[in-house]
């Protein structure tokens, strides 16, 4: 079992501006649906071949150093199971923000055994069971 990396993110102070700079640069685009706007502080960009994305996300005080991290989702485990792995395989909690938009929703922070902090969110499959499905 494993995890694989969702996006990759970006800690900054304008995710607007620092998107569009990185667009031309990389050959990404906007999410289909979802463009990125002067003032949001969330910009996802993707590579249109490949799929990857970069999430461009904007904190008060971007630590210089550590302006990126991973994003993972287990691949077969729950967020919850995925987590407890991880803190048995060496990593440590920094934070948990597991229901910070109500319940089931959220993610939390680890760090790597040399401190590089990353986030593990939920799973593809907690994702689809929180979906509104037609009947």
């Amino acid at each position: 079992m494993s995890s694989f990396i969702s996006h990759t993110t970006i800690d900054c102070t304008n995710a607007y501006e620092l998107s569009e700079w990185w667009k031309p640069v990389l050959g990404y685009v906007d999410l289909d649906g979802d463009p990125n706007l002067p003032g949001h502080e969330e910009c996802m960009i993707r590579d249109p071949e490949t799929g990857h994305q970069v999430l461009f996300i904007e904190v008060p005080e971007p630590v210089r150093g550590k302006n990126w991290h991973f994003d993972v989702r287990p691949r077969e485990r729950s967020r919850d199971d995925e987590v407890a792995w991880l803190q048995e395989y060496g990593a440590t909690e920094v934070a948990d923000h597991r229901g910070i938009y109500g319940p089931g929703s959220g993610w939390v922070t680890l760090a790597d055994p040399e401190g590089n902090q990353f986030c593990v969110l939920r799973s593809p499959a907690e994702l689809e069971a929180q979906q509104p499905h037609d009947g």
